[in-house]
């Protein structure tokens, strides 16, 4: 599978509007939001790339390793979280921290990204998230509490450095195989996340406790950094001493701002821009609750670790179907308002199931939040596209809802922990969610409208 190379591989491709559809493959390759701003590479930087580009085999296993890490580190950790909290002494608002300091660092980090790629090129800025990913893996498992809290810091920046340069990176290098390469992408992050919540407690067992169930995917971070490594040691010996390896796009003549760069500002004022930002964060702090805190609430109610662990990873594998089939349907429709409205319900009954029979229907629950779940992403990732009347639009989007939507995330987990222990419960929790799930259908009917932004209507 050989790419062909572009003369601008990072120039952006016009956004189709609502009004003409998207085919399977168009939308696919739209959710590919380049979010490096497209620089200009310096020539000796684009040789290089023009020479990994013609021997892909390195840059597709690459892909995929990165792919598969950009998750499982995350996933592990809720299914051994009572181990964790056991050793620690921890509180159940203490050990939520645990989840929610990776998204703070997620939102944090993610706007650094573009221009971090520009200085030392996308090649060395992913190897270098993938060490960080190694060292913050590994630096969870040490003894003191504060090393914790810490690596869960470091796992988070490694994290966001990989969200938002790798679908730029994929774009770039696999123009014509963008489709193919965006769902290798996104089954290859579901895997890594299912393998490791179905191994946590097995590898625990394994390894005589939680420290070595964590640990064990510091390998397979390692492993893909090793494969990223040639590739920015070509890209940075293209690159002159002490020079970045791309440029910025130019600004217009006498230093004016351009269009794009008005664009970008006119979003925070755009009530169409803030109510797809909150949609992608709303379902997102129903996603990482779920991370934190499903495999507890099994357990709480009787389930083995064994099963708790398998059940979330089976919620997770699910999230395929939704993440593949709703984007598609979104992008053949005028108004995305019916297929916000049911991601949000699906959820909500997997969550309100948990209140019923939160044993006997566990899978049937699973299911539910699985389909939800990944249906709400893809439509998240896909409105960012439909409400854009361009590329660059849809990459100033995509920073925004990142940054806020992971920092509203993070409120998610912390928040449902101190209510578990302040009630002695989770019907409290499991209500709040309920809530959430309320809200999201309300952000889905705006987020949904057959609008773009920079429209007189979705201005606000």
């Amino acid at each position: 599978m050989s790419p062909s190379p572009s003369p601008h591989p990072s120039s952006p491709r016009p956004t189709p509007t609502p009004k003409e559809g998207l085919s399977t493959e168009e939308l696919l390759a739209a959710e590919l939001i380049d979010a490096e701003e497209d620089p200009a590479p310096a020539p000796a930087v684009a040789a290089a790339r023009r020479r990994l580009r013609s021997h892909p085999l390195l840059l597709f296993a690459g892909i995929v390793l990165a792919s598969l890490n950009m998750r499982a580190a995350l996933a592990g950790v809720s299914p051994v979280l009572g181990q964790i909290s056991d050793d620690f002494g921890m509180t159940a608002t203490v050990s939520s921290l645990v989840t929610t300091i990776p998204l703070i660092f997620m939102g944090v980090v993610s706007p650094l990204a573009p221009g971090l790629a520009r200085r030392w090129g996308t090649e060395t800025v992913l190897f270098g998230a993938l060490v960080l990913l190694t060292g913050g893996i590994v630096l969870r498992i040490a003894p003191p509490t504060v090393t914790l809290f810490l690596g869960c810091a470091v796992v988070g920046s490694g994290i966001a450095l990989l969200n938002v340069l790798m679908p730029g990176l994929i774009k770039r290098d696999f123009p014509e195989q963008a489709a193919g390469m965006t769902a290798l992408y996104s089954t290859a992050m579901i895997l890594g996340a299912t393998a490791s919540a179905a191994a946590a407690v097995p590898l625990e067992r394994a390894l005589g406790g939680w420290r070595g169930s964590l640990v064990a995917w510091a390998l397979l971070a390692g492993l893909a950094a090793c494969v990223w490594l040639p590739q920015a040691l070509l890209v940075r010996r293209g690159t002159p001493h002490g020079r970045p390896a791309a440029a910025a796009a130019p600004r217009t003549a006498a230093g004016a701002a351009g269009p794009r760069e008005q664009a970008g500002t006119r979003l925070t004022r755009s009530v169409l821009a803030w109510q797809v930002t909150l949609f992608m964060g709303s379902q997102s702090l129903i996603a990482y609750v779920t991370i934190a805190w499903l495999p507890t609430l099994f357990t709480d109610h009787g389930m083995s670790e064994t099963g708790a662990g398998l059940v979330f990873a089976f919620s997770t594998l699910v999230q395929m179907g939704g993440s593949f089939v709703v984007p598609v349907l979104a992008g053949r429709m005028r108004r995305q308002r019916l297929l916000c409205t049911a991601v949000a319900l699906s959820m909500a009954a997997g969550i309100a199931g948990l209140l019923i029979a939160p044993v006997a229907g566990a899978w049937v629950w699973a299911a539910l939040l699985g389909l939800g779940q990944g249906g709400a992403l893809g439509l998240a990732l896909t409105l960012m596209v439909l409400r854009s009347g361009d590329a660059h639009t849809a990459a100033r989007l995509s920073g925004m809802a990142q940054t806020w939507g992971y920092l509203l995330a993070a409120a998610g987990p912390l928040l449902l922990g101190a209510v578990h222990q302040s009630t002695d419960g989770w019907t409290v929790p499991i209500v709040l969610l309920l809530c959430v799930c309320a809200g999201l259908v309300l952000l889905g009917l705006g987020a949904g409208r057959d609008q773009r932004i920079g429209d007189g209507g979705a201005a606000g």
